[in-house]
């Protein structure tokens, strides 16, 4: 069955439009309610970015899980990946985090983790939505759940994220500066950073409502690019509005993308820890990062886009290191999710033991040219089907040969075509991707 509200990464949209709306998300609520109280402990942990509507939609699930008998944790302001680990802490049926990611603040979203921090079942979402089709019937009063708001999860988290560092491990010398899109870390980040021993100069950590993610954080880099220069920084952290995934900036200004973050942390580790396990990317990954691992002896796999999909390909090949070039970081033997604060440490862990600046780390991996054309079209096509739009791909994998790769697929939001080809220049890259777009455009005509 296919899934009518739930995406890759929960329910999402803009807020006042179904299914952003309080009436949705109180039978949101009441119906994960009825299917997660079937756990031993029905308990919930709720948390949410900075957007203005966030304040809403808690009241709405709130409302909604306290009518299926479900008791609540209400964490407030808290990254996702926090959410997830109090979710474990708790010993919680599920963590609900209310977030719309690197979205502008007039969409908003709801996900959930299961009882183990991680993404939840397909048959547990498809559920769900199984009883939103149902009647709300609410229990009897006896049985409704209580709602407790969390007073110190902010710490918790915080001392959560510093024992992913060895104990001997300070940051004493290094000079940061961390933009938290105005989101969801503005009170965390900065300080497991300070705590560690770092000097931290914090920009974008004034929360209004309506400010997270705007020219700021990890989708927009100008504004800390500029400020690592200002302040002579050894690193620039640039966190999205619910802290899951980053983006860094070397002490030149240069972006050093979640491709080079992966390698950087895939060679610390192996160095300092003999690393086991493939490293998993997704299909969008740099060939200069397959390549770069593999120089490791490591092997390497490729999932879908998603850091869901980046999970499933870590269990099933047993890696421990995963992500996308985005910035979606997992380190499973720190926590079972994307974790932006946690990935951060990790880059400066390998700055410290190795003394060396991020510019020469990110070295590791030498990337390709990537050219991506984004084809609109009317109706689906059958990438597969057409010999004419295979017969262009397979002449560019020609002209190739191992220098260069090529990925085409259709977006799984928009009515767009994906075209994208790798390849050791620049010009010749851009026309080879041009040449099977021409072919995409004349095939969807």
């Amino acid at each position: 069955m296919s899934r009518k509200y739930f995406g890759t990464d929960g329910i999402r949209g803009r807020v006042g439009t179904r299914p952003m709306t309080p009436d949705f998300a109180l039978k949101l609520g009441w119906a994960a309610g009825k299917v997660l109280s079937r756990n031993s402990h029905p308990l919930v942990v709720i948390g949410k970015d900075t957007r203005i509507s966030g304040y809403m939609l808690e009241s709405a699930l709130q409302a909604g899980l306290v009518a299926a008998g479900l008791d609540i944790k209400l964490v407030g302001p808290m990254p996702t990946p926090a959410v997830a680990y109090l979710t474990r802490t708790f010993r919680a049926s599920a963590g609900i985090v209310i977030s719309a990611s690197h979205n502008p603040y007039y969409d908003n979203g709801i996900k959930f983790f299961s009882s183990n921090g991680t993404k939840l079942d397909d048959a547990i979402e498809l559920e769900i939505e199984a009883y939103l089709e149902k009647d709300m019937v609410t229990v009897e009063s006896d049985n409704l759940g209580k709602a407790t708001r969390v007073e110190d999860a902010a710490g918790r988290y915080i001392e959560f994220c510093k024992r992913s560092l060895p104990n001997n491990v300070q940051l004493n010398g290094l000079r940061v500066v961390v933009d938290c899109a105005n989101g969801a870390t503005y009170h965390v980040a900065p300080n497991v950073f300070e705590e560690l021993g770092a000097e931290v100069i914090t920009i974008f950590a004034e929360p209004n409502g309506v400010n997270i993610n705007h020219e700021c954080g990890a989708t927009s880099l100008a504004n800390l690019q500029d400020a690592v220069k200002t302040y002579r920084a050894n690193i620039g952290v640039a966190l999205d509005g619910d802290g899951d995934r980053l983006m860094l900036v070397d002490e030149r200004g240069n972006i050093v993308d979640g491709d080079e973050v992966l390698a950087i942390i895939a060679q610390h580790r192996l160095q300092r820890d003999g690393l086991k396990g493939d490293i998993v990317g997704t299909l969008m990954s740099n060939l200069g990062l397959e390549k770069a691992i593999k120089a490791m002896n490591l092997g390497f796999h490729r999932a879908d886009v998603g850091d869901r999909y980046v999970m499933e390909k870590l269990r099933a090949c047993d890696g421990i290191i995963g992500g996308e070039g985005s910035g979606h970081i997992i380190i499973r033997d720190r926590i079972e999710t994307g974790d932006g604060t946690i990935a951060a440490l990790q880059v400066m862990h390998a700055l410290i033991d190795s003394g060396k600046p991020l510019h020469e780390l990110k070295r590791v991996m030498s990337k390709y040219p990537q050219i991506l054309v984004n084809i609109p079209i009317k109706e689906k096509i059958d990438l597969d089907a057409s010999d004419e739009i295979q017969q262009s791909v397979r002449d560019v994998e020609a002209t190739l040969g191992n220098r260069g790769r090529v990925l085409l697929r259709a977006s799984g939001t928009e009515p767009l075509i994906r075209v994208m080809v790798e390849g050791e220049d620049q010009a010749e890259t851009s026309i080879l991707a041009e040449k099977i777009a021409d072919t995409v455009r004349s095939v969807a005509a």
